[in-house]
């Protein structure tokens, strides 16, 4: 069956707002996309985490990969799927770069921008937030693709970050 594409558009996003998505932490969060509002290339998955104590949406096999890593790793103590970047820092650096910010084509709306993990790390000097962006090898060859990224690595530059690295795989995962 194919999946039901939803739009966005001011009033849904006032509405997930209201609704905390895409704030909390551990079980208590809850992620701005979930398998039920956006259309997938790839096997999207639904999956409890140990560590969490809830369910995960994950959009592809590559997400799902990523996050078994994340999962078993002892030093994630949180892992946050589909976490949402300011509207307006992200309208801001797309005019910066002189590129478009992403929109709903069906609303013409700019949308919420998300990094597909946001990750607490322990280290010796403390909890580290790590962002990271998950995309197959083959869309890094699209300009657009990379328009994107750019958007996302400076806005969490802007947040102190490394920035948000790409991790990309070739082939089936």
């Amino acid at each position: 069956m194919a999946k039901r594409r939803y739009g966005f558009d001011e009033d849904k996003i006032v509405r997930f707002l209201k609704e905390g998505r895409g704030q909390g932490s551990g079980a208590s969060y809850h992620p701005w996309l979930t398998l039920q509002e956006v259309s997938s290339l790839g096997r999207s998955s639904r999956i409890h985490s140990r560590k969490t104590g809830r369910e995960h949406h994950l959009l592809s096999d590559i997400e799902t990969a990523v996050f078994l890593l994340l999962d078993w790793s002892d030093s994630v103590t949180d892992i946050r799927e589909q976490f949402p970047l300011d509207r307006n820092e992200t309208r801001r650096i797309a005019a910066e770069m002189g590129v478009r910010h992403p929109i709903d084509t069906h609303s013409q709306t700019d949308i919420v921008m998300t990094t597909d993990f946001l990750i607490d790390m322990r280290t010796l000097s403390g909890i580290i937030l790590i962002p990271r962006s998950v995309k197959p090898a083959s869309e890094l060859d699209n300009d657009r693709t990379l328009e994107k990224q750019e958007i996302e690595r400076r806005y969490w530059q802007a947040k102190g970050s490394e920035g948000c690295v790409a991790i990309s795989v070739s082939g089936k995962v």
